[in-house]
């Protein structure tokens, strides 16, 4: 019997598939694509090895792509039928149920498997990372928080993937609202393993929850190497840079580095990326054709059939950005003939007719400038739409989509809610003012907007002068 670096007991490896696998995790605590390599590396050596076989289903589950997910079925198929499971560890044969229920697509029975898992072993790196990465694709913000507090005493000072640990800790707290405690906790993180660009990533998070842009700005400029190549976790992470930059108004930066990282992209991560940050700039009136163009021409194949409803959203948003409205309405009649179907223990089912069919309607119908059907759809689900994953951040795109076809729906009364819940969060956010401003133009009231529109503008200078020049060269 062997153990892995965190000193727990494993079957089936020999020492070179446990050298393998114990690099696979620091590779993927550092979101590094070697981590496939060295899961493979693993297998290649012992084939029959539990945990190596574990690692390698749920790296092909959590790409959130159908076909990445048939060949982890395929291939943890013939591993079980190859496996005597009464022989496993208990430790063993829980994961071997999480990965059974991923499989299955319950990523909510996963995540509670997972969680009963590190209560009893809190120092399982796999199991505290999968389960985080199930709480966000579920925007489960209270598990993002307790999964990894509960096991955080666990860990040593020494241990060296305590900042890991912690950077997954200071997501949770961010999603949860403890933005405070949040920012000391990632900074710690950071502190202890600067290319933790999951901790970097919990940072900025919290600075973007409080629209303290140029805080965010600052940060993200100060240690562009930790995090800007070399995994696949880079371009989120520009992404985010890019959503400071319009921030300060400065479009022609944000398209410079959309071209320089965010174009191209293959996985559904990167794509959705890419679309998020493009309709952010088609809510503000910036056609970006060519762009929509490329990014629709992306999405047909891996939004083929129902797997993530999120995807499906950013899918849509690129079809209807693109001008072609038909395939998504394609899209949309696809995901409602599967809802209409039982499909016990899926957990897209739900996320899907609960969420996500209404704000793809939503986005086509915005696309159709239908913006009072926009509101009629978005503004009953708005304080649920965590339920189809996503960060507060991310999800940001819905609640803007609904505040614009508020205001130009003529909605004063829903837009001044929106307006005021925004502004009282984040008094520091130039965008906030902004749509203010609208208002009371909508209104009628010259004042008002004016006095908006220079707190905006005072806002977005202030915390754009942060901005370090030639931040877009690091982006190539």
């Amino acid at each position: 019997m062997s153990h892995d670096q965190h000193g727990l007991a494993m079957t089936g490896a020999s020492a070179a598939a446990v050298r393998h696998y114990d690099r696979a995790i620091d590779e993927l605590l550092h979101f590094r694509a070697e981590v496939d390599a060295e899961a493979n590396a693993a297998l290649a050596e012992s084939p029959d090895f539990a945990m190596g076989n574990v690692l390698a289903a749920y790296l092909g589950l959590l790409t959130t792509q159908a076909e990445d997910a048939r060949t982890a079925r395929a291939r943890f198929g013939a591993f079980l039928r190859r496996t005597d499971g009464g022989a496993l560890l208990p430790r063993e044969r829980a994961h071997v149920a999480a990965v059974r229920a991923l499989l299955g697509g319950d990523f909510l029975t996963c995540g509670a498997l997972l969680a009963d898992l590190t209560a009893e072993h809190p120092r399982d790196a796999l199991a505290l990372a999968v389960g985080h990465q199930i709480d966000f694709f579920t925007g489960d913000a209270r598990m993002l928080r307790d999964r990894i507090g509960g096991a955080l005493t666990s860990w040593r000072e020494d241990d060296p993937h305590l900042g890991h640990v912690l950077g997954m800790y200071a997501f949770g707290l961010e999603e949860a609202g403890h933005y405070d405690r949040s920012e000391e906790v990632g900074l710690r993180a950071v502190e202890l393993n600067p290319r933790d660009v999951w901790g970097i990533h919990a940072v900025v998070h919290t600075y973007e929850m409080q629209g303290r842009f140029g805080d965010g700005l600052r940060y993200l400029d100060a240690r562009v190497p930790d995090w800007s190549s070399g995994t696949f976790f880079n371009i989120h992470n520009w992404w985010h840079y890019c959503l400071y930059a319009l921030e300060t108004g400065d479009v022609p930066r944000v398209l410079a580095v959309y071209d320089a990282v965010l174009a191209g992209g293959q996985s559904c991560m990167e794509l959705l990326d890419a679309a998020a940050l493009l309709w952010r700039l088609h809510l503000e009136g910036s056609e970006q054709h060519e762009r929509w163009r490329a990014l629709a021409d992306a999405w047909p194949a891996r939004v083929a059939e129902p797997f993530y409803a999120f995807n499906d959203m950013h899918a849509v948003m690129s079809y209807v950005g693109a001008g072609r409205v038909g395939e998504a309405e394609k899209l949309i009649a696809g995901r409602a003939a599967y809802v209409a179907e039982p499909h016990p223990g899926v957990t897209n089912h739900d996320m899907t007719l609960r969420v996500g069919l209404p704000v793809c309607r939503a986005i086509v119908a915005f696309g159709r400038g239908d913006y009072g059907a926009v509101v009629d759809l978005l503004h009953p689900i708005r304080h649920r739409v965590n339920e189809f994953g996503g960060s507060h951040a991310q999800r940001d795109a819905v609640q803007r989509t609904l505040l614009e076809a508020a205001l130009r729906a003529g909605r004063r009364d829903v837009a001044r809610a929106l307006v005021s819940e925004r502004i009282s969060m984040r008094p520091c956010s130039p965008y906030n003012w902004l749509k203010q401003a609208a208002l009371a133009e909508a209104v009628g009231d010259g004042a008002a907007a004016a006095v908006a529109r220079g707190r905006a503008g005072e806002l977005a200078r202030s915390g754009g002068a942060l901005a370090r020049s030639g931040i877009v060269g690091a982006a190539g």
